[in-house]
């Protein structure tokens, strides 16, 4: 059955009687020659989660050359690029002046417009866009042109990370309250519903959301992507979310239920990792797991811990303190001062020690049903490079890299 009709009968919110006749929607994945299926054919992906936001991943103040500017990122890209990265991507976020606080203080570049302008500045490595589908620029009508011309420039190399937008402050800029937690699902479901179609269809399309407040009167979007769809990614922990995934998405961006502790987090990913994608088998569908640690390394395991040690020792408690947050995949059951030390080295998972080390446990997070990784650093180009260098042979040695 099609991702289309699965999204139909898993009780989303399209109304039938107001739209047109729903055709199929392919994934980059349905195709052998795509870029994504490339990627796919992968053992592990390798992906980069560029610091295009003031204070990059960690609320630390200790010096480092992370910086959020374009120049920056887009070294950065080509960077990994050659290293033989498969993926890109960023955050997305609306705040008001001075940010979080601290060393996150609001300065930021647009995740689409950034990845947009690397289209054509790249060859091979996938570039997918955080976007808020809810908030008030986007149409489905602009968001399915806009996207299928980023596929066609970049030759299916185009992605989308969908967010629904979780911090009250970001709704309130544009006017609203905060939309409960799973209705955003729901109305992101009708927006996604959308776009595919506008994607797939070879005549004039007509679609009238049930909870949304535009609408589609014959419209018609080229040029189409060239395989299928672009790619589709989220980040969720919750069941809305999980569902969401489980029906449109083909990578799903999951964080450890347990903490940042590396060894809870490979105790526990297991079950969360297969809960992921047999939701999605229950709708005949295939979805990938990608994890985002920050990687903390160097040539000796003590070097690394000492490194690791100053980060922590300089972190910046201005940093957070406004941040307000029902987004279920960033929760965790862990003390305050856990939790700080957490955020100065990026407040996910995060890997601390000799290269063998950081290898290891990418192997075991591996193992633990995760498919793919998506790194951060905290002094981005001198870390990358020591990757490049020191890790990612260990990698190949380990059969995780063609």
């Amino acid at each position: 059955m099609s991702e289309t009709a699965l999204s139909l009968d898993a009780e989303s919110h399209t109304t039938q009687a107001h739209a047109s006749a729903f055709v199929d929607v392919a994934s980059p994945a349905q195709f052998p020659d795509s870029p994504v299926s490339r990627v796919f054919a992968q053992p592990l992906m390798l992906g980069l989660f560029l610091p295009i936001q003031a204070g990059g991943w960690s609320a630390s103040t200790l010096p480092r050359t992370t910086d959020w500017s374009f120049d920056y990122n887009a070294d950065l890209v080509l960077k990994a690029e050659a290293l033989g990265f498969d993926l890109v991507f960023a955050l997305s976020q609306w705040l008001p002046k001075g940010g979080y606080g601290g060393v996150f203080n609001g300065e930021a570049l647009d995740s689409f417009m950034t990845l947009a302008a690397l289209t054509a500045r790249t060859e091979r490595i996938l570039l997918a866009a955080t976007s808020h589908v809810l908030y008030g620029p986007w149409h489905p009508l602009h968001f399915a042109k806009f996207t299928a011309t980023l596929d066609h420039i970049s030759r299916g190399r185009w992605g989308i990370n969908v967010v629904t937008g979780h911090r009250a402050v970001e709704h309130e800029m544009f006017g609203w309250n905060r939309i409960e937690h799973d209705r955003r699902y729901e109305m992101a479901g009708e927006f996604i519903d959308a776009v595919q179609q506008l994607w797939a269809q070879r005549e004039n399309f007509t679609f009238e959301p049930e909870l949304s407040s535009w609408k589609l009167n014959g419209a018609f979007v080229t040029p189409k992507p060239r395989y299928g769809r672009p790619l589709l990614i989220n980040a969720t922990g919750s069941d809305a979310g999980i569902e969401f995934a489980a029906r449109y998405s083909d990578v799903v961006f999951i964080t450890s239920p347990a903490g940042p502790d590396i060894d809870r987090a490979l105790e526990a990913l297991p079950a969360h990792a297969a809960r992921v994608k047999a939701a999605a088998a229950k709708h005949g569908r295939t979805i990938r797991t990608l994890l985002n640690p920050l990687v903390v390394c160097r040539e000796t395991a003590a070097e690394a811990r000492a490194y690791r040690d100053a980060i922590v020792a300089h972190a910046d408690e201005g940093s957070f303190q406004r941040f307000d947050s029902d987004a279920h995949a960033w929760r965790g059951n862990i003390d305050q001062r856990t939790q700080a030390a957490a955020r100065a080295v990026g407040g996910n998972v995060s890997i601390t020690g000799s290269p063998e080390e950081v290898a290891d446990t990418i192997v075991r997070l591996h193992r633990a049903g995760v498919d793919g990784v998506q790194l951060s650093f905290f002094d981005f180009k001198p870390d990358l490079d020591f990757f490049g260098d020191r890790v990612l042979p260990l990698l190949r040695e380990a059969g995780l890299r063609h």
